[in-house]
């Protein structure tokens, strides 16, 4: 009897030929697709109506490639659940100044929770998507395709969630999976990859967040000189290290974010000097390790597009550790993940509670 496997379609390539791969490979494979948004009932107010169902596109696309394949294809809302776990998560940690991930907790709450046990109603003994990642003996490791790479994304995904799933595309690259999909004349072969937050895709960041927080503007302050050099339009718009639309008028020297104060509603800008962005520690906190090694050298990434930081690790007590990077580290930011890897291992993730520099907290982060 034919093992079944429930794969997510998202109505892009990647689960397209993941589907397809595990089709040919012998599988029961069933399509599965999650609707997370709503524009209407979740309050965004468009004036081009163009964007306000990018998922029925999706959706339709899915529906598109599952006939091609032969296999069913059924639709469930996780909407509520979307805004309970995820969108009001990532609404309270900008509120609070901080950067917040929500393909991260979208991994951890939806993808890897709700949708598994929604694909165990359908009979599923395995789930599949199509994340850039490889799974060996329960060990989460970095794709073969290093740019596509999606590990920092399920670096918050317990063990237990990890269990029965099935990355079908993980060994490939990315060229090979488009390759593979114009093959077979699947419908999304060429379709562009979707960026932006998850489920929810591109935006406008500014005006999206309009729609859930209020405009709140101050005054943007040169760090070394306490001089007010500017407005801000509402400290949940900028990120730390942002370079680009900060609202300085007048300023030809590069001039980036280096910090907030909340409480006074203060942006401070370093202009010239990028000493501010760095530092040398952190402290994570609520952290998530999926794999049994604990090691105290290792090394993370504070971005999804950042670099390795070779780093050292000091056990605290509350599920938290002191985070140390000797080469120091620009940007590190409040509310981001840590992400911790051991060569192509994947061990798991923390998020950035604290940053230092030289053994001092850095009050402006």
């Amino acid at each position: 009897m034919k093992e079944t496997v429930v794969v997510g379609m998202s109505g892009g390539v990647d689960s397209a030929v993941a589907a397809f791969l595990l089709k040919k490979e012998g599988f029961n494979v069933i399509g599965l697709f999650m609707r997370n948004w709503d524009s209407a009932i979740n309050g965004e107010d468009f004036q081009n109506n163009d964007i306000i169902c990018p998922q029925e596109r999706d959706y339709n696309d899915a529906l598109k490639v599952c006939e091609k394949l032969n296999i069913p294809l059924y639709r469930v809302d996780f909407i509520k659940e979307y805004w309970d776990y995820v969108f009001k998560y990532f609404l309270d940690e900008l509120e609070k100044g901080r950067t917040p991930n929500p393909d991260m907790l979208c991994n951890k709450y939806i993808k890897f929770d709700l949708f598994k046990k929604e694909a165990q109603k359908l009979g599923a003994d395995y789930i599949a998507t199509g994340h850039y990642a490889r799974l060996e003996k329960g060990r989460l490791l970095r794709a073969n395709d290093l740019n596509k790479d999606q590990t920092y994304f399920l670096a918050d995904v317990t063990p237990n969630e990890l269990k029965n799933v099935l990355f079908p595309i993980g060994n490939l690259l990315k060229s090979e999976v488009r390759k593979i999909a114009q093959k077979e004349n699947l419908i999304v072969a060429d379709k562009k990859d979707s960026t932006g937050i998850c489920f929810i895709g591109e935006r406008n960041f500014q005006k999206f967040i309009q729609n859930f927080l209020k405009e709140n503007k101050g005054d943007i302050v040169n760090i070394a000189t306490n001089e007010v050099i500017g407005t801000h339009k509402g400290l949940m718009n900028y990120t730390i290290g942002q370079r680009k639309n900060v609202g300085i008028a007048g300023h030809t020297d590069r001039h980036f974010v280096c910090g907030k104060d909340v409480e006074k509603n203060i942006l401070y800008v370093t202009i010239g000097d990028e000493e501010y962005l760095y530092s040398d520690a952190c402290i994570i906190e609520n952290v998530n390790f999926i794999s049994s090694t604990h090691p105290t050298f290792c090394t993370a990434k504070f971005r999804y597009r950042g670099i390795d930081h070779p780093v050292e690790l000091e056990y605290l007590e509350n599920n938290e550790i002191l985070v140390k990077y000797a080469s120091r580290a620009k940007s590190v930011t409040p509310g981001q993940a840590c992400v911790l890897y051991l060569g192509e291992e994947c061990l798991g993730c923390g998020f950035i509670k604290e940053v230092y520099k030289n053994n001092q907290k850095l009050w402006y982060l």
